[in-house]
């Protein structure tokens, strides 16, 4: 495959995984692209008339979530004043069919619409987003309801102690 077949490619993968009624996984190598590509999807999402807190994102970083959430806001505040002509191409971009004065509309009001909602948009880590499972249904998930995580230091020293406690039982039998 060429490079110029490659980069087709890719660019008709990233197209489909932005389309609002499509389920995907994105999953890529560092540096490739999965950023904007997922950035691209929440945008595309909410012009497609899906409110803010109805969006879930879930990264595998803390770094991710916010990098997502910045661009995110700074596109959508680029939206507020851009002249037509580069909002017009920009939205274009991010939906299919044709862009009319209510699509234009619209973009140019998300940028309120997200700062609004409550909670804004939801973007988190995996790992907090199951956190947060976890408090909202203890009983189900089995754990006590008010349980604390643990940090790393805590971490290391309860998996020192119950190691150090197996060798202690298992030289006694």
């Amino acid at each position: 495959m060429s490079a110029v077949d490659a980069i087709a490619l890719a660019n008709r993968s990233q197209s489909r995984a932005i389309e609002p009624c499509a389920s995907v996984w994105v999953s890529a190598s560092a540096g490739s692209g999965k950023t904007k590509v997922l950035t691209d999807r929440v945008l595309a999402i909410l012009l497609s008339g899906t409110v803010p807190q109805r969006i879930l994102c879930l990264t595998f970083t803390k770094a991710a979530a916010a990098e997502m959430n910045n661009r995110i806001l700074n596109r959508l505040a680029k939206w507020v004043t851009a002249k037509d002509e580069i909002l017009h191409k920009d939205v274009s971009s991010l939906v299919k069919g044709e862009v009319d004065e209510e699509v234009m509309a619209r973009a140019r009001r998300l940028f309120a619409e997200v700062l609004d909602a409550p909670g804004g948009l939801q973007i988190s880590t995996l790992h907090a987003f199951c956190q947060s499972l976890l408090r909202r249904f203890p009983l189900e998930a089995d754990v006590a309801p008010h349980f604390a995580l643990l940090d790393e230091r805590d971490t290391a020293e309860v998996v020192g102690n119950a190691l150090e406690e197996t060798i202690a039982h298992s030289h006694g039998n």
